[in-house]
């Protein structure tokens, strides 16, 4: 793993909009994987598939599915992440919507580079349905 390196002070360190930069290519990447276990094999069903899932409203949904489980420290770094400033403006989708989604990229980053993969797993699967 590239972050063999990272120990727990540097990622709490991180600017939360790096977290959500890493997150957001975890999260797309769950999402193809778990479209291939469930049988689509066919690249424009995919990727359409893909963007109905991996877009900000299905994120702010994915993310309130599973607030109540999260603990502290994750709460913690979903309210870093709705909290966050981005220079960039949301192409397709509202200003509220594309918070909770950066929210959730923050901590399925976090959870990433702290290698805390058992969790991440628990997480997705809760909100991907499997």
């Amino acid at each position: 793993m590239f972050f063999k390196d990272l120990n727990v002070k540097d990622i709490a360190d991180m600017p939360v909009l790096s977290l959500a930069y890493i997150g957001d290519a975890v999260y797309d990447l769950y999402v193809r994987e778990h479209l291939l276990v469930k049988g689509c094999f066919k690249p424009l069903d995919l990727h359409k598939m893909t963007v109905a899932i991996v877009n900000a409203k299905s994120q702010k949904h994915s993310l309130m599915d599973i607030m109540e489980l999260l603990d502290e420290k994750e709460l913690n770094l979903v309210q870093r992440g709705r909290n966050a400033k981005s220079k960039s403006k949301p192409k397709n989708a509202d200003a509220a919507d594309y918070s909770y989604a950066t929210a959730l990229e923050v901590l399925v980053g976090y959870l990433y580079i702290n290698k805390e993969y058992e969790r991440l797993d628990y997480l997705l699967g809760i909100m991907l349905g499997f």
